[in-house]
């Protein structure tokens, strides 16, 4: 007995989709991200404080005078390049997985971020940026007096 199956190009299709995606998820960086990301960039933590806006750039192995940090219409760059070890010649590697070369992350900066204040330390393999807010734009607190109403 043959068994009859109904045909849904439909399904079909987005099922091809679906594995399209699959295919190509994880090799290209999200749209949705706000930092632009290239081959090598670093990984990066960000976070909010009261007063400031703080990035974490992991960079090991470099050097600070490799790095170059800039900021330009509100968008900050970080800029450098990994140089390959020459210690070891390049037919004697088994396997190489760390990335060289350029790369390039920025960040687009919100208005309520002091540029002209802001701070770069490069402390074991960490790029350390302090973007501090500007005053107006940090929380205010204001105490209100309740008064009885039967004055």
């Amino acid at each position: 007995m043959n068994t009859i199956i109904r045909w849904d190009p439909i399904h079909n299709f987005s099922s091809l989709q679906e594995q399209v995606n699959r295919l190509f998820e994880g090799t290209f960086p999200s749209r949705g991200d706000e930092s632009t990301l290239t081959t090598g960039s670093p990984s990066v933590d960000v976070y909010e404080t009261e007063n400031d806006l703080v990035i974490k750039a992991d960079l090991p192995g470099m050097n600070e005078k490799d790095l170059d940090v800039r900021v330009e219409n509100n968008l900050l760059t970080i800029r450098g390049e990994r140089k390959f070890e020459q210690e070891v010649k390049e037919e004697n590697y088994l396997r190489v997985e760390r990335a060289f070369g350029s790369f390039s992350r920025s960040f687009s900066l919100p208005d309520t971020v002091s540029t002209e204040a802001i701070k770069a330390e490069y402390k074991d393999g960490v790029l350390s940026l302090t973007l501090p807010k500007h005053a107006e734009s940090k929380p205010k607190e204001v105490k209100i007096s309740v008064t009885n109403g039967k004055d």
